[in-house]
């Protein structure tokens, strides 16, 4: 009994966090979000729901404005993982009768009867099968289904045709309204726990300016608050209203000047757009298809120069900025040598590790037991003029690099691995100024490699770090000559091997 109430109350508490997270983005005047539902609409994937400005919408799957996005929540006490046949069982959501996949019918009918203007994403802690066929079907970076690949075949025979059949007999639909309800479907996966969407609820309130919970607190009053308003008829919000409900709850927190942030992002996080939350961005998202670049010329025709002219304009008139990064390592690279070190611009950066936190070079003081950069230098071939540089922060990716280096690169004559002296991992940089003075030893050391080669040489740099370390590199460009840099195929969606894509300095006509 007392694991079911937990399990419950876990629930509970994971839709009231997914609310709050979109919710307190109407305190924001800037962000696109202007209504906001709490179990309130058709009953179905009404768990949570926002809408949008006009004019200021994201795009779904196929480009189209998205005005309306519902959110189907479940929360599972135990990791797990599901798979398309799984949508079309009742108990899969804990329900007697009506599937997932029939809520979203249902949803899609009376919402968006022509598949256009709203989303439906079904939000878990679970995990899609990586071995069910669902999966491939399903974009990486924003979860909705691709019907490019859910329709690849004709046939029902194929892996992606035993889906179609699945759920147009469990629907009873044809197969043009089942492509109508694949285009507004999206799915999900949160990896942050409870504890994780507290800590982003904590940065987000003192943002909007929101009264924060300290962390010494166990009890988090916002979770049972929505559903006290919810008792009391109170289920949809827009500016106005849930402005005047927070004063009157007395949420305000003191007033405090937030920061501008400047958004930058070439693929779409599944939980937190970018355009929520930040004042001005770049999307670049149409250039790639999933991770890979559609066309190799756009790094130096158009991304870095678009990169360019966004961040001079966001620095123009101000000595410190906030930037949010949803981008490509080369692109954290690109956007450090565009701000660099003699910019004399501070730079904050919202950088996501198991919760979002803001780095700057100058946040804490230096730490003595803070793991340094320990570097290795591999002899491959003595009369090549170049280098390639393994800088391997959060995994080892010395081997995949050399075997790279070995069938690709015959101009490298030396491989220089830069890897922490803990080992590699996630967590292994500390804070922003832990991640500017690691920057600092991995400059020094390409430096010191690159001491002897033939003027012109190239050093060639592949980068498994945190996107704001790999920016703080960035910033080093100036002194570190010609630079390539290189995107590696981590979703194995083609090769699992490595890409050249920008070289810096970018050549002008």
């Amino acid at each position: 009994m007392t694991q079911a109430v937990t399990v419950r109350r876990d629930g509970d508490t994971y839709q009231a966090r997914q609310f709050w997270l979109r919710a307190a983005r109407l305190l924001d005047p800037d962000s696109p979000i202007v209504r906001v539902g709490f179990e309130s609409g058709p009953k179905s994937f009404d768990d949570v729901w926002v809408e949008y400005a006009a004019g200021r919408e994201p795009k779904d799957s196929l480009g189209r404005p998205l005005k309306r996005g519902h959110m189907q929540c479940k929360w599972h006490v135990s990791p797990g993982t599901y798979g398309y046949s799984d949508l079309v069982n009742p108990e899969f959501i804990n329900a007697n009768a009506r599937s997932l996949l029939q809520r979203a019918r249902e949803a899609q009918a009376k919402i968006a009867p022509d598949g256009a203007g709203a989303q439906f994403k079904l939000v878990t802690n679970w995990q899609l099968d990586r071995a069910d066929a669902l999966n491939p079907v399903i974009s990486q970076r924003s979860g909705a289904i691709r019907l490019d690949r859910l329709y690849g075949t004709k046939t029902d025979n194929s892996a992606a045709g035993r889906i179609r059949k699945a759920w147009r007999e469990h629907l009873d639909i044809d197969e043009n309204e089942l492509r109508l309800l694949a285009g507004t479907m999206a799915f999900g996966h949160t990896s942050e726990t409870l504890g994780d969407l507290r800590d982003m609820l904590d940065m987000l309130f003192a943002f909007v300016g929101l009264r924060r919970v300290p962390p010494h607190e166990s009890a988090f009053s916002y979770d049972d608050l929505v559903f006290q308003w919810m008792s009391q008829g109170r289920v949809e919000y827009d500016r106005e209203s849930f402005k005047a409900l927070c004063a009157s709850e007395d949420l305000f927190g003191a007033s405090s000047e937030r920061p501008k942030v400047f958004g930058v992002k070439s693929f779409e996080h599944a939980f937190d757009r970018l355009e929520d939350r930040c004042d001005e961005v770049l999307n670049v998202v149409s250039v790639f298809d999933e991770r890979f670049i559609r066309d190799d010329a756009d790094w130096s025709a158009t991304l870095y120069p678009g990169l360019s002219n966004f961040l001079r304009s966001a620095a123009s008139d101000r000595s410190r900025l906030r930037l949010a990064l949803d981008a490509h390592t080369t692109l954290a690279f690109a956007a450090g040598s565009v701000l660099n070190i003699k910019s004399g611009r501070a730079v904050e950066l919202e950088q996501r590790t198991l919760e979002r936190s803001v780095w700057a070079a100058d946040d804490v003081p230096t730490d003595p037991d803070w793991p340094t950069l320990d570097p290795t230098v591999i002899e491959m071939k003595p009369d090549a003029p170049d280098i390639a540089v393994a800088f391997s922060i959060t995994h080892d990716i010395t081997g995949d690099v050399r075997r790279y280096v070995e069938d690709q690169l015959p101009s490298v004559g030396r491989l220089v691995v830069l890897r922490p002296s803990t080992g590699s991992g996630s967590q292994v940089v500390a804070a922003g100024r832990h991640a500017f003075d690691l920057a600092q030893s991995a400059k020094e050391a390409m430096r010191s490699a690159n001491c002897g080669q033939r003027p012109g040489s190239v050093s060639h740099l592949f980068v498994a770090a945190p996107n704001a370390l790999t920016f703080f590199l960035g910033q080093q460009a100036p002194v570190l000559g010609r630079v390539r840099l290189y995107e590696f195929d981590f979703e194995g969606g083609r090769d699992r091997s490595y890409r050249p894509s920008l070289n810096l300095p970018v050549l002008t006509q």
